[in-house]
């Protein structure tokens, strides 16, 4: 079967909430999604900087979409809610939501649990097998995938770029629920949604990002992923 974004179901009416929106990945994501037109629930810790942050992004040049802000709790209320927090309060932040995400609602876990030290980056040990298993682990009720690992910030972030050039590798044991991930993904200009297994493989995709930080300091780029052949 070949890859085609046709085939994929129609998101475009789907409400995308970003916890850790203020963060760089979080906020890259938050403006990519709103330059495609989808609504976006930009949340915090705190209130007010959820919103101060969807004000700054509802100026960026290329927004279609509206772009809402809020606490953590707020961005959870969208239909696809994107968890993009420091690993070091992953797990606390996402208990903390889990009487938000009820309902079957997708959760997309993009975080990477990685250290550092003086010979660079390197993937931590997760209990549970990955950053989104640990995610799944805690919100039984919730449809979680894992997503958007390799994407450069400086890229999402950066308003010059019109087409961020990858593909996401999207993981889930619920194959409606990837499908969705996949279509927004192909929603961002440059991008493919590419499924790519079940949860439990999510372990290795988060890892790579540690490859591709090295490539990225080595070669002075911001490096994505292309799966050949599809």
């Amino acid at each position: 079967m070949s890859y085609d974004q046709i085939e994929l179901p129609d998101v475009s009416g789907l409400s995308v909430g970003i916890i850790g929106g203020t963060g760089p990945q979080g906020r890259g994501l938050a403006y990519r999604f709103a330059r495609a037109g989808q609504r976006v629930l930009v949340g915090s810790r705190s209130t007010e900087r959820g919103e101060q942050a969807a004000e700054e992004l509802r100026e960026l040049p290329g927004v279609q979409g509206t772009v809402e802000g809020g606490d953590n709790a707020f961005a959870a209320g969208a239909d696809v809610v994107v968890i993009a927090v420091p690993w070091e309060g992953h797990a606390a932040t996402v208990a903390e939501l889990a009487p938000h995400l009820t309902g079957g609602r997708i959760v997309v876990d993009c975080v990477n649990p990685l250290g550092f030290d003086k010979q660079g980056p390197f993937p931590l040990r997760v209990e549970e097998g990955s950053a989104a298993e640990q995610a799944a682990g805690l919100l039984p009720e919730a449809r979680v995938c894992a997503a958007f690992h390799h994407v450069s910030a400086v890229l999402l972030a950066d308003p010059a770029v019109d087409a961020v050039d990858l593909d996401v590798l999207v993981l889930g044991d619920d194959r409606d629920a990837a499908l969705q991930v996949q279509a927004l993904a192909g929603r961002i200009s440059g991008m493919r949604g590419v499924f790519a297994g079940r949860l439990r493989n999510a372990g290795q995709v988060e890892a790579l990002t540690a490859n591709l930080i090295a490539i990225n300091k080595r070669y002075k780029a911001h490096a994505g992923i292309r799966v050949t052949d599809l």
